[in-house]
C-alpha cells in the first residue's frame, strides 16, 4: 500500500513538473517571438554572416589557376621563339596581347600590377638566362610564387631536353579522404559556419537571464512554486528549437546558392547537434552566472566567440595553423563541434566512430563543467542575497 502511494505521489510530481515545463516553454517562446531583435540575432544574423564569409572565402577556390604575364623577346632568334611558343602554350599562363612586347612596356605593366610578372627571353641563341620580373609589393603573393615555381620547373625540363636526357620519373598527384565522400572547400566552410552560428546562438542566447536577474525577476520566481531547474531546461530547449531552424536554413542556403554537397548521416548528426548545442547553451549559462550587466555578458561572449572563430578550424583546417597554436585549438569545444558536423554532414561517418565520440566527449565535458559552475554561482548569489 505504501509503495502504491509512493508511486502515485511520484507520478503526480512528474505530471506537475511536465505541466510546469510546458507552461515555461510556452512563455519563453512567446517572449522570444515578440522580440524582433531575438529573431534577427538568432536567425537572420547567422544567415547574413554565413553568406558574407562564404562569398569572401569560397570565392574562386575551385577554379583552375591562371596567371596573366608579359613576355619580352629582346632579340628574336630560333631559341627564343621556341621558348615563347612553349611558354605561351602553357594553360596556366595568359600572355597579355598574345605577342612579345618591349621591356619598357612589360615593366610598366608589372609596376602597375596589370600583369603578375614579365618573362625576359634570352637575347641570343648562346644565352642561357631567362629573367623573371615581378612587382616588389606582390613578391610574396600566391600568384607570383606560382609563376616562379612553374617557370623554374619549365627551365629544368628545358635543360634536361637540351642535354638529351630522357625523364625517368614523373610526379603523380592524388588526394585521399578519411570519409567516403570528397570534401570541397565550400562544404568545409559551410559546416564550419553552421557550427559557429549554433555556438554563437548558445553563447549569446542567455543574455536575457542577466537582465532578469538585474530586474529582480529571478528572485521573485524563486519565491513561487516554480522549479528553477525546469525554468533553465525550458530556456535551453527553446534555444535548441532556434538551432534547428538555423541548421536547416543555413544548409539550404549552402546547397542551393553556393553548391555545397551534403551527405548526411542522420543519427550521427542528431547526436552531434544535440551535444554541441547543449554544451554551448551551458557555456552561455555560465557567462550569465557571473555577469552583472548585459554589457559585461556581451563583452565576455564576444571575446570567447572571436577567439574560437579563428582558432577552431571554421575557415581553415587546424593543421595549417602554427604548431604553437594547435594545442589551444585542440581543447576548444568549437573545434570538435565543427569536426563533428563535417563528419556527420559530409563524410556520413557512423555513430559508432571512435573519433566522433571523442569529440562529443570533449563537448560534453565542457558543457557539464560550465553548467555545474554556473549553477553553483547562481545558488551562491541567491544565498548571499537571502542573507
Amino acid at each position: 500500500m505504501y509503495l502504491l502511494l509512493l508511486q502515485a505521489r511520484n507520478g503526480g510530481i512528474k505530471i506537475k513538473h511536465f505541466h510546469q515545463f510546458k507552461m515555461m516553454l510556452s512563455a519563453q517562446l512567446k517572449l522570444t517571438l515578440r522580440e524582433k531583435q531575438a529573431w534577427f540575432w538568432g536567425i537572420f544574423f547567422p544567415v547574413i554572416l554565413m553568406v558574407i564569409f562564404m562569398v569572401i572565402f569560397s570565392g574562386n577556390s575551385d577554379e583552375e589557376f591562371q596567371s596573366e604575364i608579359a613576355i619580352v623577346d629582346p632579340n628574336p632568334n630560333p631559341a627564343s621563339e621556341m621558348l615563347f611558343t612553349q611558354i605561351s602554350g602553357l594553360p596556366v599562363f595568359d600572355v597579355k596581347t598574345g605577342t612579345p612586347v618591349s621591356r619598357e612596356k612589360a615593366e610598366e605593366w608589372v609596376k602597375g600590377q596589370e600583369v603578375d610578372a614579365a618573362i625576359i627571353l634570352p637575347e641570343s641563341a648562346d644565352a642561357s638566362s631567362v629573367l623573371l620580373i615581378v612587382n616588389k609589393e606582390d613578391e610574396q603573393g600566391a600568384a607570383v610564387q606560382a609563376v616562379s615555381g612553374i617557370l623554374d620547373k619549365f627551365v629544368q625540363q628545358a635543360n634536361l631536353f637540351a642535354a638529351g636526357a630522357e625523364p625517368s620519373f614523373e610526379l603523380q598527384y592524388k588526394s585521399v579522404s578519411s570519409g567516403s565522400n570528397e570534401l570541397d572547400y565550400t562544404d568545409f566552410l559551410l559546416t564550419g559556419m553552421i557550427a559557429l552560428s549554433i555556438a554563437q546562438g548558445g553563447m549569446f542566447g542567455m543574455v536575457d537571464l542577466v537582465e532578469m536577474r538585474r530586474k529582480g525577476l529571478i528572485k521573485r520566481l524563486r519565491m513561487t512554486p516554480a522549479n528553477m531547474g525546469i525554468f533553465g531546461l525550458s530556456d535551453m530547449v527553446m534555444r535548441l528549437l532556434f538551432s534547428i531552424i538555423q541548421i536547416i536554413l543555413l544548409s539550404l542556403i549552402g546547397v542551393l546558392i553556393f553548391g555545397a554537397n551534403l551527405y548526411i548521416s542522420p543519427i550521427s548528426l542528431v547526436v552531434v547537434f544535440l551535444m554541441g548545442a547543449l554544451s554551448f547553451n551551458a557555456l552561455g549559462y555560465f557567462f550569465s552566472s557571473f555577469s552583472k550587466t548585459t554589457e559585461a555578458y556581451m563583452g565576455v561572449a564576444n571575446i570567447v566567440s572571436f577567439l574560437m572563430m579563428f582558432l577552431s578550424g571554421v575557415f581553415f583546417p587546424v593543421e595549417t595553423m602554427p604548431e604553437w597554436l594547435q594545442p589551444v585549438s585542440n581543447v576548444l569545444p568549437l573545434t570538435y563541434f565543427a569536426d563533428g558536423l563535417r563528419e556527420s554532414m559530409v563524410y556520413e561517418t557512423s555513430v559508432i566512430s571512435g573519433t566522433l565520440w571523442f569529440g562529443i566527449g570533449v563537448m560534453v565535458i565542457w558543457g557539464t563543467i560550465t553548467f555545474i559552475l554556473g549553477s553553483w554561482l547562481y545558488k551562491r548569489k541567491a544565498i548571499v542575497a537571502d542573507r
